[in-house]
């Protein structure tokens, strides 16, 4: 009966632990797809806008770079579709964003990429 408890126990604490997984990992993802990159997506054929250029691949490939980092592994993530590789690209833009491109920007700008 003790064991039956103990495994009871267990597998709530497991479901309450994938249940706070799932929720974290959707809020997270939807979060930065729509606030951050579903933007620089509309803006692919935006002759006026200019994506700045951090680490020196150009303009064009640092926003296909981030929107698709920003759109499509964040949207992974979402699903939980290679979790913990689409998570590389978005730890990798954030740094960028929180110490290239915010660098000399007050630590308000910086904590928003540090945060993600």
């Amino acid at each position: 009966m003790k064991e039956q408890l103990l495994r009871t126990a267990r597998t709530t604490d497991d479901q309450l632990l994938s249940i706070g997984l799932l929720v974290l990992r959707v809020s997270f993802g939807l979060t930065m797809a729509l606030a951050h990159g579903l933007p620089k997506v509309k803006k692919f054929g935006d002759p006026s806008f200019v994506f700045p250029d951090p680490i020196g691949l150009g303009s064009f490939p640092s926003h296909i770079l981030a929107a698709g980092a920003e759109f499509v592994a964040a949207l992974m993530v979402v699903v939980g579709f290679g979790t913990r590789l689409a998570c590389l690209p978005l730890v990798f833009t954030m740094l960028v964003a929180a110490f290239v491109v915010h660098l000399d920007d007050p630590w308000k700008k910086m904590e928003f990429a540090l945060l993600y």
